[in-house]
Formats: structure tokens, C-alpha cells, sequence
């Protein structure tokens, strides 16, 4: 790749040059405790991308879904928990998370523009009475993600309306990207044929195992 023609930003100001300053409402909106209307955000969020970094600057961003009110569980105004699911295994997160505590957090309700970010410092609980509260199906969450709240805030909607995201008449699931089982077959390692990955990626056989 030649990259000899590409112009670097290399420092903030210059980053400011280029896109200018963000407007008082937008560069002050960060609080440090929940309102009750993001507690209510919270409640209605089946769905959030967790970001963390190792200690080496390493990042991941991993996908959390569950039913909406099942997903967090909020201890007080500035105190949340994530619930794990059983997963991969990869733990790749949560690994992340036992070498440098921070995470970043964007909770989205289907349907909305809008988001809400959570910034803060987490650790992984294997237990607690709160997990009672986070059943689904009958089971209580593998573990929790409690983050200690340091800055919340909501999104505007601009990478939505771009996006198109949630307008239907753009969706096209089955287009130019193979089939799950394709892709597992193609691109990770495995003994399985394509005809066995097909039938464990069916949505019948691979939602039992979602709470189980």
C-alpha cells in the first residue's frame, strides 16, 4: 500500500483544524451519575457494545444482548451490571478487563437514532444476590460486568440516519455475504462439513443453547 500521498493528523490541534469545536450542549453533556430517564434508557436496551483495552493498548469490542430489562441491572445511580451469557469462551473482554479496568459502553433500543454512551471502570463478579434479578429462562447470568460509572451521555442520531439501520427497505441479510455456515467453514478452523455447521447454525438448534 502507498501511502506517500496520505495527509496524517498527528496532534489535537490540528484534529480541531479540520473539524472544528464541539458546541457547549455537546461538550458538556457528560454526567457522572444516572438520570432517571437513562436508568429508563437502560431498562429498554436489549442490546449494547462493550469496548475495552489491555494493558498494552490492545482493543476489542464485543456485542451483549438480552431480553430488554434483563441485560443491566442497575445497583445505584452510579453503579451498573452487564450480564455474560454463555458464550465462545473467548473471554476476549473480559480478559481485558482483569488488566486495565476501563470500558466504554453504547446501549442501543431498536428503532432509535439516539444512543447512550457509559464510560467507566469495571470488574467481573462471579456472584452476587443482584444475579437473581437478571434470570432469563430460568438461568442467572454465568457472570456480571459491574461498571462504576465515570461519564454518561447521549448520541445523536447522525450515524444512524446515515446509516439507514434501521429502515428495512435497506436491509439485505443475504446479499453479497455468504450464509453463517459458509463463513465458519471458509475463514475458522474446523473438522465440521458444511452440511453439519448449516443445521448448528440453524436458529432452532443454536437458541438452545442461549441461556443454557
Amino acid at each position: 500500500m502507498d501511502t506517500a500521498a496520505w495527509t496524517q493528523i498527528s496532534d489535537a490541534d490540528q484534529l480541531v483544524a479540520l473539524i472544528g469545536e464541539p458546541i457547549p450542549r455537546a461538550r458538556d453533556k457528560g454526567r457522572p451519575r444516572l438520570l432517571d430517564v437513562d436508568r429508563d434508557w437502560l431498562a429498554a436496551a436489549p442490546f449494547c457494545v462493550m469496548a475495552t483495552a489491555d494493558s498494552e493498548g490492545r482493543c476489542d469490542a464485543s456485542p451483549k444482548g438480552d431480553p430488554a430489562g434483563h441485560l443491566v441491572h442497575v445497583l445505584d445511580d452510579v453503579t451498573i451490571a452487564i450480564a455474560e451469557r454463555p458464550g465462545n469462551k473467548r473471554a476476549d473482554g473480559y480478559r481485558n478487563i482483569l488488566d486495565n479496568p476501563h470500558v466504554g459502553l453504547n446501549f442501543l433500543i431498536p428503532g432509535r437514532g439516539d444512543t447512550l454512551r457509559v464510560n467507566g471502570r469495571a470488574r467481573l463478579i462471579s456472584d452476587a444476590p443482584f444475579f437473581d434479578d437478571m434470570v432469563v429462562k430460568g438461568h442467572r447470568p454465568v457472570l456480571a460486568v459491574v461498571v462504576e460509572i465515570e461519564d454518561v451521555f447521549f448520541h445523536c442520531a447522525k450515524a444512524f440516519l446515515r446509516s439507514g439501520l434501521w429502515k428495512p427497505e435497506t436491509w439485505d441479510p443475504t446479499g453479497i455475504v455468504p450464509r453463517r455456515a459458509v463463513i465458519a467453514r471458509d475463514v475458522e478452523p474446523s473438522d465440521q462439513t458444511l452440511e453439519q455447521l448449516d443445521e448448528y447454525y440453524k436458529p432452532e438448534n443454536y437458541e438452545r443453547g442461549l441461556y443454557a
